[in-house]
């Protein structure tokens, strides 16, 4: 938002993905919000409904611009297209009113007895239906110029209808999840159909009474009806049961309901996805997730084009070359799409770098926040790429040294990765690291016996890798914790030193291929089970008498040290110039400390530390005058005896000077 015309202009030069954007019709787009599209039966005109101020934008797809703007009273629930062209338009809108327009502007304005939620028009009649928060529906005649007996139905209310192109049934889709079928020329019911209870299969997951929210015709006799609940239902006009029933798995009401007829496809969105797929297997065959929620979608005819009308200013236009052709107007799309690819969303911060409060504390750029070279945004800021390269380089001049010289040590990893390599075990924890080795293959022969997954290692688990490379987490095994916890630690390692000494010569021989120890020594394969109680007793009791006995030594070795160490007195000296002063100052100003600050200050006027005068305005002043050490004054007496002789020797300089001049004239 903050780049000016002229950066955007340069950008679009760099930019080849801006470049590549084709703007098909200028200024494609509603103020704030589009809520219905439609184009006209002769395909030259795209017609737009939006707010805000409820408007109407027609464009020409001949001249690639918009035609005409027409503010409307009250906002638009739906509209429809009477002509071919954009001669004869009829608006529903929110205030119960339908309004006529014809080329030239608004032409007629009548009302409706309840709010209307959509309607559709009887070309063989001229007769409108309008259906809405009403059992009735209602039935103006253009021809006449009157309103009909309405048609009486059993739902408290109705949310979409539709007339079939073929034989002009009249369906209705109602808040119960029912869809009602009139012949219009009889003005009976002609047939019925429970959707709510069909839409609920195993696998979906209904929350409330699912209302009927889209309805479309598809030639004599197939019909699609969407619900609130996010199920698309195909029927076949002959059976009450849906041919296939595609749930969106989102639980959003279906916005609308499109027939791709070449290659028998069902275009069906709500306000988060537009998806594509068979009307006989179910198949998807794409789906699209715009930005923004989608309101409206429109295909065009006979073309792969597909609009959408969002809640937001743009329109957008997406061109599908598999399901056909580009339209007439926009024929140059088929040339390009073999050129067009598949490019992730371009920005327009390519030029910029975004930093936080951090990095430029590291960079050094702190003292730059609030000037015009960083741009605020969210939790940190935009800064130019050049700037930051610059300032990255100074902070750190050998970071492409270190760059390379680790990209060079990865690829020396990789290709010692691909040679046979030993078992090798850790720095530190050696013992500990052959344990877990241990139990892992003991763990592994029991689950493939019963049959379940391996756990993963301790050893390649990256939370425990510092455990087996710092040494500080060497375990100390003489320790009196872990020779109480471990009291058969002593028996087991004898095991594992003779494993280590083996692990340790293969390494030391760098072989190319493993080799185990054929076998083990005679004094591994003991009898006796480490996981007997009494034994286990037996070696902890071993092992707090050691630590007794160890005790015991370590305090007769100190007894001794101590009665070898004699206690002699210790003599310090004075330096010169300075007196040795009693612990009786001390106590004084102890004494004083707890005194009061008026008690404090009488005393100091009386030794004349403190002088305390008044001044004319009534307040008082104290000076304090500060006690000087004696070496203070030793050193002042000092520095007035070098003055003096330094003036005896400058005197008697001068009175050579003078002799020596007064003997000269003389000669």
């Amino acid at each position: 938002q903050w780049l000016s015309d002229r950066k955007k202009r340069a950008l679009q030069k760099k930019d080849v993905d801006i470049r590549r954007r084709i703007e098909l019709i200028q200024d494609f787009e509603m103020p704030t919000v589009s809520t219905k599209i439609k184009v006209s039966r002769d395909g030259q005109y795209i017609m737009a409904v939006g707010t805000y101020k409820p408007r109407i934008r027609c464009f020409d797809t001949y001249q690639l611009s918009q035609k005409f703007e027409r503010c409307l009273d009250s906002e638009v629930v739906t509209f429809e297209i009477l002509s071919d062209d954009y001669s004869k338009i009829v608006f529903l809108q929110c205030d119960r009113f339908v309004e006529f327009h014809s080329q030239h502007g608004h032409y007629y304005r009548t009302r409706i007895p309840k709010f209307g939620r959509d309607f559709s028009y009887h070309y063989p009649s001229c007769d409108l239906y309008f259906v809405g928060a009403s059992s009735e529906v209602y039935r103006l005649n253009l021809e006449q110029g009157r309103f009909l007996n309405s048609l009486q139905t059993d739902a408290s209310e109705s949310n979409v209808c539709d007339i079939n192109p073929v034989h002009f049934l009249f369906a209705m889709g109602t808040a119960e999840g029912k869809v009602e079928c009139w012949d219009p020329r009889t003005r009976n019911r002609v047939g019925l159909l429970d959707c709510a209870l069909s839409s609920v299969t195993a696998d979906t997951e209904i929350d409330g009474l699912p209302s009927i929210s889209a309805l479309k015709f598809d030639g004599a006799l197939n019909m699609a009806v969407g619900t609130s609940t996010g199920q698309v239902l195909l029927y076949d006009l002959r059976s009450s049961n849906p041919l296939i029933v595609k749930d969106h798995h989102y639980g959003l009401p279906i916005k609308s309901i499109q027939f791709q007829r070449q290659l028998d496809l069902i275009i069906s969105a709500d306000s988060r996805i537009i998806k594509m797929w068979n009307k006989d297997t179910g198949k998807i065959f794409t789906s699209m997730e715009p930005e923004y929620d989608i309101n409206d979608v429109c295909l065009y005819p006979n073309s792969g084009m597909l609009m959408t009308a969002n809640e937001a200013p743009k329109m957008n236009i997406y061109y599908i070359p598999v399901l056909g052709p580009a339209p007439k107007w926009c024929s140059f799309l088929d040339n390009l799409t073999e050129e067009l690819e598949e490019n992730p969303e371009s920005t327009v911060y390519d030029d910029y770098k975004f930093v936080t409060r951090k990095d430029l504390e590291n960079l050094g750029l702190a003292h730059l926040i609030g000037s015009s070279l960083l741009r605020a945004y969210m939790h940190g800021f935009f800064m130019d790429i050049r700037l930051y390269h610059k300032a990255k380089m100074m902070a750190n001049p050998f970071a492409y040294e270190e760059y390379r010289r680790e990209k060079i040590r990865q690829k020396i990893e990789e290709t010692r990765a691909q040679r046979v390599q030993l078992k090798k075990l850790p720095k530190v924890n050696k013992e500990l690291a052959l344990k877990l080795i241990e139990e892992e293959g003991e763990e592994q022969q029991l689950t493939r016996k019963r049959k379940q997954k391996n756990l993963p290692s301790l050893l390649k688990d990256d939370r425990f890798k510092v455990m087996f490379e710092n040494p500080d987490f060497q375990v100390d095994e003489q320790s009196e914790e872990f020779r109480l916890l471990n009291p058969l630690v002593s028996k087991i390692s004898e095991k594992r030193k003779r494993k280590l000494k083996i692990l340790e010569e293969l390494e030391a021989q760098e072989q190319e291929e493993e080799e185990e120890p054929e076998g083990k020594a005679s004094d591994a394969e003991s009898s006796e089970s480490s996981d007997d109680e009494k034994g286990w007793v037996e070696e902890v009791r071993k092992q707090r008498k050691l630590l007794r006995q160890e005790e015991k030594v370590k305090r007769q070795e100190r007894f001794k040290e101590d009665q070898q160490t004699l206690l002699k007195p210790q003599f310090f000296e004075i330096k010169e110039g300075e007196e040795f002063r009693s612990f009786k100052d001390s106590a004084k100003k102890q004494k004083l400390m707890k005194k009061t600050l008026g008690d404090r200050l009488k005393l100091e006027e009386k030794l004349g530390t403190l002088n305390v005068s008044d001044t004319t305005v009534g307040s008082k002043q104290a000076t304090f005058k500060l006690k000087k050490s004696e070496q203070q004054k030793k050193q002042q007496e000092a520095e007035k005896q070098h003055r003096q002789e330094r003036k005896t020797l400058r005197r008697s300089a001068s009175h050579l000077k003078s002799k020596r001049g007064r003997g000269r004239l003389f000669h």
